[in-house]
């Protein structure tokens, strides 16, 4: 019988989604996973546990993902190529589905040059359309990626990402879309602070009927600061915060830009679930967990629903 995870239960029921992110810490502590799974587990759906993210060594994401799923989380492992070949990303999905974790994030990964490592040698074996279609093949026809077939397959419910705001523009959902024909189920998109270049990719993205072949999360998160959002704005590649975005939170007090920026995440998220095709949010708060129950009982997504295991 098919296991699934309470994200897929979510989506399948027509639920409005709600999924989380966590990031491990750069050493081996297992209580800031458990005291960071506290704050979201009856907040979120499911979790994201990221996998090295900007490159820097941290714990493993499935190692993060079976702690935080012992807290009751349901968790997402992130696997990047960037860290490893063919023959390493399918045993890792083995591993996962073997441990009862169901939902998995195929990703490229943060090139190493930005990291702690930067003379560590990239891999990059697959990219992340190929390694969506290889777990497709792994799950469906119970075939490793070199045609072999495997006796117990594993029961991944398959992620990916999105940039809708990525030069260039006319391509994101060309991208998209080769991500749906290879096997994706759903689908989690860059922090969203332009509306409108959102709503018009949501456009693109619904006349190749694409909302209806995968669930799309649309990605939110708060604002700590002005000097936060200039950095997004000028230093993160793909990023794009409009000047009213900066011009609202230079508007208020200093003390009080922390809460300008949780009202701007619920204000951006009260507009996204309007977008037809939106099926969820991906609330991306790392380092910041303690303001996701602000947000989402601001935004009227609480309580999430409960789904039988």
């Amino acid at each position: 019988m098919k296991t699934k995870s309470n994200l897929e239960r979510v989506l399948e029921a027509g639920q409005f989604a709600v999924t989380g992110e966590l990031g491990p810490p750069q050493s081996a502590d297992s209580e800031i996973i458990r005291k960071k799974a506290k704050i979201l587990k009856s907040h979120v759906d499911a979790c994201n546990i990221t996998d090295g993210q900007t490159a820097v060594v941290r714990m493993a994401s499935w190692a993060a993902c079976h702690i935080g799923k012992e807290e009751g989380l349901d968790p997402i492992v992130q696997m990047t190529c960037r860290d490893r070949n063919r023959i390493a990303l399918q045993m890792d999905v083995l591993g996962i589905a073997a441990l009862g974790i169901n939902n998995l994030l195929c990703l490229t990964g943060d090139h190493q040059k930005f990291g702690n490592h930067p003379d560590a040698k990239g891999v990059y074996d697959l990219d992340s359309i190929q390694f969506v279609n290889t777990v497709k093949q792994m799950r469906d026809e119970k075939k490793f990626q070199c045609g072999e077939e495997m006796a117990v397959e594993p029961r991944i419910f398959i992620g990916a990402a999105a940039n809708p705001f990525a030069d260039p523009f006319e391509f994101r959902v060309v991208r998209l879309a080769k991500k749906v024909a290879a096997g994706a189920d759903f689908i989690q998109t860059q922090l969203i602070y332009n509306v409108d270049k959102f709503a018009e990719w949501m456009k693109r993205v619904r006349d190749r009927g694409l909302h209806e072949k995968v669930k799309i999360l649309a990605g939110v998160g708060p604002i700590k600061s002005v000097g936060a959002a200039k950095y997004m704005k000028t230093r993160v590649p793909g990023m794009d915060v409009p000047d009213s975005i900066i011009e609202r939170l230079q508007g208020v007090p200093k003390e009080q830009v922390s809460k300008e920026g949780i009202k701007l995440c619920v204000d951006i998220i009260n507009q996204v679930r309007q977008i037809e095709g939106v099926a969820g949010i991906h609330i991306m708060a790392i380092e910041w967990e303690e303001a996701v129950p602000e947000i989402l009982e601001a935004a009227g997504l609480l309580p999430r629903p409960k789904f039988a295991p």
